[in-house]
């Protein structure tokens, strides 16, 4: 029998219990091509996940980014009935950069929760407000042209206006957190986002942390060392793992080399040691979604239950508790090429996962001004000019990471359809 919303959130509460350490993968609003996800799309991802060959748990969870369904208004996304028809439990996204309201996000919230009831209700784990929107926001994420993001405000107006929608229905017991990068949550000045959340979700990616000794026989050291400050300046709160993977192909990113071989000892080597049946995870990730990424992270080909390579768990690891001389080498770099040399496109930030799951998300939804364009979803507005700013958007993409650049697309996508 399946956990009660009730349930779930009173054992998040005191921290991640056996019963609730969550193993899934992240699942965005739109395929490869762009064209939008449907429920027998989602629901192939769902089975394929929970019947993964030699997996060391029920991978029976997964992260979305976005409550509406792409190119639409305000209507749920079809995820929703994929979940409920494969018992799949799901940590919701409310999609938070670009816009100065929820309100079609909760609408297409609302909509789920009377269609489908304590169906859908009881099998929603948690409620993330955002997605790296936060570092986006930052010094860093802006100079390195990370895209639309919000500030630490703007994300606690939106987990207030949340709470306040659902404050009488059966989502009023789901945890509500917020996603962004770990060095986002070690940075004292968002302490009032860690202070209004349930539980932080933190994206981590070894292999693009240039010039911090970024070799795959590091990377257990340097995700050990990024989940270690997130606990740390979470102040007791559960710290969920939202997105974290190596590319089995792409180009090599300083010393990080994308390759099967590579995938594999970082599933055993963070996943088997530091994570399944441990902390609530989402791997990145079960198929690849972002066409504009060169790197890929999908540990299955054509959503065949036969993983690219072996998921059993070893017995014995490779990382072990960090030396002086190992913290030593985790901080410094000689290695080249730089990641500019090998034609990626570099990653917001050490601790960002824009190069890797940007543009997977296909949020839409909310309102706001993208390049002088209206994305509000007003009917006045011509769709010719929603088109302009699709285009526009896809056309600047080296500007903007891949999840921003996308959400503008879909949001333009969603006004031309009115």
């Amino acid at each position: 029998m399946h956990l009660s919303t009730t349930v779930v959130a009173g054992a998040l509460a005191i921290g991640a219990s056996a019963g609730s350490n969550f193993l899934g993968f992240n699942s965005g609003a739109t395929l490869p091509d762009r064209s939008a996800k449907f429920k027998k799309d989602f629901e192939a991802e769902f089975k394929t996940a929970q019947a993964l060959n030699g997996a060391p748990g029920t991978f029976n969870s997964v992260r979305l980014y976005t409550n509406i369904q792409a190119y639409s208004k305000d209507d749920p996304i079809e995820a929703f009935e994929a979940a409920i028809d494969t018992k799949t439990n799901m940590l919701l996204g409310v999609w938070a950069s670009g816009t100065d309201n929820i309100d079609k996000e909760i609408t297409a919230l609302k909509k789920a929760v009377t269609k489908y009831g304590t169906k859908f209700t009881d099998l929603v784990i948690g409620m993330s407000i955002g997605s790296e929107d936060l570092y986006r926001d930052s010094v860093a994420g802006r100079k390195n042209k990370g895209g639309l993001g919000a500030s630490p405000d703007t994300i606690l107006k939106f987990i207030k206006d949340y709470k306040k929608a659902f404050a009488d229905g059966p989502l009023s017991k789901v945890p509500v957190g917020h996603v962004d990068t770990w060095d986002v949550w070690t940075n004292s000045s968002i302490k009032s986002v860690i202070d209004a959340v349930d539980f932080l979700g933190v994206d981590e990616y070894p292999y693009y942390e240039n010039d911090k000794g970024n070799d795959i026989k590091n990377a257990g050291h340097l995700f050990d060392k990024a989940f270690d400050a997130t606990v740390a300046a979470a102040n007791g709160k559960p710290v969920w793992v939202t997105e974290t993977g190596w590319p089995y192909t792409g180009p090599t990113w300083d010393q990080g080399v994308a390759s099967v071989e590579n995938a594999k000892y970082y599933w055993d080597e963070v996943g088997c040691r530091k994570l399944f049946n441990k902390v609530p995870t989402f791997w990145y990730n079960l198929r690849d979604s972002n066409p504009d990424n060169k790197m890929k992270f999908a540990v299955t080909k054509d959503l065949s239950p036969k993983p690219l390579f072996d998921l059993t768990c070893p017995k014995t690891f490779d990382t072990k508790p960090q030396t002086s001389l190992t913290s030593s080498a985790a901080g410094t770099s000689t290695a080249n090429p730089k990641p500019s040399d090998t034609g990626a496109s570099k990653p917001a930030s050490s601790g960002s996962s824009d190069s890797s799951s940007s543009g997977d998300s296909g949020a839409n939804g909310g309102s706001g001004t993208v390049n002088g364009a209206s994305g509000s979803g007003s009917s006045t507005t011509p769709a010719s000019a929603a088109t302009t700013t699709a285009n526009n958007a896809v056309g600047s993409y080296g500007k903007l990471s891949g999840v921003a650049c996308f959400a503008i697309a879909l949001v333009a996508g969603g006004v031309a359809l009115l």
